[in-house]
């Protein structure tokens, strides 16, 4: 008996196993991609107070995840691939976005079922929506609501300074930390020059009503 007899068997098996894994490859490519457009979709329809429709969206993107942990549970290297987590991290943009754009609590990663790094992903993402809100609201003279968002988009930068791990663990985000800072820095100066110019506008209507009254 030849010591290579079992071989073909050996082969057999492990062809079947890579043909199975890449099939799945193949499925969970295209879902994280099918994911995000729905996480998109969901954080558009935020900005315009859609909610019913965000939440629609929010949904099917939480069936996609569900699906996509069940198929690649063979598999955890596909799982944590690049391609599903950065899915992940946008179904948790997604919800921060939703939530905090309403004034609601802010998901927790366990509730959410995404990992923590994808989780932290998120949350920095989430603060660029939230400088996008800021400036919509501006212009609507809602500074109170502007005050609310730059809160929340500088508590999450205070989370994110103190993740300080390798980028091989947190999916780069030292890089994504920078990025939030010059986001919260440009959305406090916005929001000051806003506000100081509420105040001269009604410092000059104040002047002018009372012109006005003396020469009545």
């Amino acid at each position: 008996m030849s010591e290579l007899e079992p071989l073909d068997q050996i082969g057999e098996r492990i062809l079947a196993y890579l043909d199975g894994k890449n099939a799945a490859r193949d499925l969970a490519l295209q879902r994280s991609r099918t994911m995000i457009r729905h996480c998109a979709t969901a954080i558009r329809a935020a900005h315009r107070d859609e909610r019913g429709l965000a939440q629609e969206h929010l949904e099917q993107a939480r069936e996609i995840k569900e699906a996509l942990r069940k198929e690649l549970e063979p598999f955890p290297d596909l799982y944590h691939a690049g391609y599903t987590q950065d899915a992940l991290k946008e179904y948790a943009e997604a919800s921060i976005v939703y939530a905090l754009l309403a004034g609601e609590t802010l998901p927790d990663p366990d509730d959410l079922e995404v990992e923590y790094a994808a989780y932290l992903g998120g949350l920095g993402e989430a603060a660029g929506e939230l400088r996008r809100r800021t400036l919509d609201i501006l212009r609507h003279n809602r500074s109170e609501e502007a005050e609310r968002l730059l809160e929340a988009m500088d508590e999450i930068y205070g989370l994110l300074v103190t993740v300080d791990f390798p980028d091989a663990i947190t999916g780069k985000l030292r890089r994504l930390t920078d990025v939030v800072r010059g986001i919260v820095e440009r959305t406090r100066g916005d929001l000051t020059t806003s506000l100081r110019q509420d105040d001269l506008k009604s410092a000059l209507l104040s002047v002018n009503n009372r012109l006005n009254e003396q020469s009545q």
